[in-house]
């Protein structure tokens, strides 16, 4: 860090140590993170090489590794599905902080929690860090700024909100109501409009794992990943009651059984 800042090189520290000043949740973590732009790699890369770091440009889409005999450094320009482009605005809204006594940039809260909701994955799933993050500043988010940085991929903010209240159900009220309202209302206009005419699922936005060709910023995307997935259910047979659990086989009997539609009372609202 110290060797970056001399050579005048911009970069925000992240991942558990940024977490870690912001909510105070410690945790041990096998790296260290910095974000950095784009076009800034190459040159931060070139000065950790100069100190002493065995670099390599890990995933073109998104990151690349320096590293010693003491650990490693991720050094990462991107999301690993594309999306969460690092740009001027981290840079322009990026808090001070201090780690390992270096006065240093850290990612900002609204992007931590942008970059962090589409860790959905198998091994990975960072919704806890962005529950904590609420926890500890919804009243300091820019919801408006965080809300356009999501843009067309608002259902996942919206799911991690709708978690933040089953969490903290005493705690929901720190969410803006306009917020929610507003996501709501989103929802309730996309269910009044005819899907899209197309076969194909936003995957790439959903792993951040997945082989990532491109981003938004640079230009043509897909997701391989998503595209084996989608090829291999369409080879699946229909299930039959051979391949039903007895639980599914059970509820659907019962459902079968029952007379009038199926739905379930709340208050005095009905929902089906």
């Amino acid at each position: 860090m110290e060797s970056l800042n001399d050579a005048g090189l911009a970069f925000l520290v992240g991942g558990g140590f940024a977490l870690g000043q912001y909510t105070a949740v410690q945790r041990d973590t096998k790296d260290f993170d910095i974000f950095v732009r784009h076009e800034e790699y190459d040159p931060i890369m070139k000065v950790l090489a100069q100190v002493g770091f065995d670099t390599e440009l890990t995933f073109p889409h998104w990151l690349g590794k320096a590293s010693c005999q003491h650990g490693y450094v991720d050094v990462i320009f991107n999301s690993g599905n594309g999306v969460a482009y690092v740009d001027d605005g981290w840079f322009k809204h990026a808090t001070p902080g201090q780690v390992f006594g270096v006065d240093v940039l850290l990612c900002p809260v609204e992007e931590t929690i942008w970059s962090k909701a589409f860790i959905m994955e198998r091994e990975r799933y960072d919704a806890a860090d962005i529950m904590h993050l609420i926890l500890a500043h919804a009243e300091h988010i820019d919801w408006a700024r965080l809300l356009v940085r999501f843009g067309p991929h608002w259902r996942v903010l919206f799911s991690h909100l709708c978690l933040f209240g089953f969490i903290y159900p005493s705690e929901r009220d720190r969410i803006p109501e306009w917020v929610m309202t507003g996501l709501m209302d989103r929802l309730d206009q996309e269910l009044r409009t005819p899907p899209p005419d197309r076969e194909n699922l936003s995957g790439h936005t959903a792993f951040a794992g997945a082989i990532f060709t491109g981003c938004p910023a640079l230009g043509s995307h897909r997701c391989e990943t998503h595209q084996r997935q989608l090829d291999d259910s369409r080879r699946r047979r229909p299930l039959d009651e051979s391949d039903r659990g007895p639980l599914v086989v059970g509820l659907s009997c019962r459902l079968a059984a029952q007379s009038g539609p199926v739905g379930w009372q709340s208050g005095t609202q009905s929902f089906r």
